[in-house]
């Protein structure tokens, strides 16, 4: 025993004095060891990382041990298979994240279940917007998930010091936009109008853009649902936080209007009055699922309440005009999942996210993120598959692989005209020519045949 035990200090003192980063999780993802290369590109002491249990997902707070720990994790499943190449990363003491390349070696006794993964982490840095060619698609050209996790931790990254608005992630044009809206109003104190179908996340974006233009904490993000509250509440309620209840922290809060657009008609002038017409001392986020300034010019809501809502408007697609966005989306609801308990799901089949791609998603980002919740519950593998999906996922992917027939329509005037002139020809073939014997054939008058004739073409 005592031999052992100076063999295993010896590979110890090796594995401490390798130039390399190297680290070892048992099979409960736990770190158990951690050599003194790897401490140095984490910034960390082997006290914070050894016994931390990492999991598969980037919500941590950049710059916490939490975070350090998890950006060691490679994609659960990798413990079953052979050695796989992944992406680990860690935040410098500016906050700029650190992606390297990392080779995973399961280790186990007899071909038995894998009780350790030594990792083996490059030297060099991965250059910030680089994915490397083995990560970037699986055989079937689906975007692998270890690659869309590598995203969703750079996205993450970057925007923790401007507006952490993770909903909005994704490359289609919309999303862009949105974010760089969100971020503008981020970075002020302007008044901004978020328009987005239900479930679209106008909420979690109004909350993000408050606390992103609060970092100090100094003022309170203030909720009032216009859809469910009376005029003479919404007046009391306003009149108070104008009124400077909540002392100094009146100067730094927000006034959250929900569903602005059901405003009652009655109060929208007082409103404009009290929050617009003078020196304004608490923001307004107002959201809505049509665009108030839209509204205004139809005289369905207030002009100059919509026009000083609408300082800064940011506008939020449904998911079915953001296809593009669905495997990433998902894939970080997934991770979303993965940070609230120890159950470890990589991503999704190809089969899965066609199948979610297929979907309409009527609830847009809310329900696709129940849905994604539900799945992982039932999901028994390192991924979700199909059979994890609702049974509506599959009836849309059904429809969607099977369309119904076109149905021709039937132009009656032109249907009507073709049998009248195959009945006239009839009638002029049988009477040889003879137009007024046609017409007695057709039991109509020789004159009505005639113009019947020159309408046809026939004359």
């Amino acid at each position: 025993m005592a031999r052992q035990r100076t063999r295993a200090t010896e590979l110890a003192r090796l594995l401490h004095e390798a130039a390399r980063p190297v680290y070892v999780l048992d099979d409960e993802r736990t770190v158990v060891f951690c050599n003194e290369a790897c401490l140095a590109w984490l910034g960390r002491s082997d006290e914070e990382i050894l016994g931390q249990t990492c999991a598969y997902h980037s919500t941590a707070k950049p710059g916490t041990v939490a975070a350090a720990v998890d950006g060691l994790c490679g994609p659960p499943g990798i413990e079953e298979g052979r050695p796989t190449t992944a992406i680990v990363a860690a935040a410098d003491p500016a906050g700029r994240l650190r992606r390297r390349r990392a080779r995973f070696v399961p280790l186990s006794f007899d071909a038995g279940p894998t009780i350790a993964l030594v990792v083996l982490v490059d030297s060099d840095d991965l250059p910030e917007d680089e994915t490397p060619p083995e990560l970037d698609a699986a055989p079937s050209n689906e975007p692998r998930a270890d690659a869309m996790h590598d995203r969703i931790r750079r996205f993450r990254a970057a925007a923790a010091g401007r507006c952490r608005v993770d909903r909005l992630a994704g490359d289609s044009p919309p999303m862009r936009l949105a974010r760089a809206q969100a971020e503008l109003a981020a970075g002020c104190r302007a008044n901004v109008a978020i328009v987005g179908p239900p479930g679209s996340g106008r909420r979690h974006v109004a909350s993000a853009i408050h606390y992103a233009s609060d970092p100090g904490g100094e003022g309170s993000l203030i909720p009032l649902d216009c859809s469910m509250l009376g005029s003479e509440l919404i007046r009391s309620t306003v009149s108070t936080l104008l009124s400077g209840a909540l002392g100094t922290r009146t100067t730094r809060s927000t006034l959250l209007l929900n569903e602005a657009d059901r405003l009652p008609r009655d109060v929208q002038g007082e409103l404009a009055a009290a929050l617009l017409g003078r020196r304004p001392s608490l923001r307004v986020i107002a959201t809505a699922r049509r665009s108030l300034g839209r509204m205004a010019r139809r005289g369905r809501f207030y002009p100059s309440l919509a026009a000083g809502l609408e300082t800064i408007t940011i506008a939020l697609p449904p998911v079915a005009r953001r296809r593009e966005d669905v495997p990433l989306l998902a894939q970080m609801l997934l991770e979303d999942v993965n940070a609230q308990g120890a159950k470890q799901l990589a991503g999704f089949t190809a089969e899965a996210l066609a199948c979610l791609d297929a979907y309409a998603w009527p609830g847009n980002v809310d329900e696709m993120a129940l849905l994604i919740a539900e799945a992982h519950q039932r999901a028994e593998g390192p991924e979700i598959r199909p059979a994890d999906l609702p049974k509506r996922i599959h009836l849309a992917a059904e429809a969607a692989a099977h369309p119904p027939p076109r149905v021709e329509t039937i132009q009656l005037d032109r249907f009507l005209g073709e049998i009248e002139r195959e009945l006239i020809e009839r009638a002029l073939t049988q009477a040889k020519g003879n137009k007024a014997r046609a017409a007695r054939l057709l039991g109509v008058t020789r004159p009505r045949l005639y113009r019947r004739l020159v309408q046809l073409g026939l004359e």
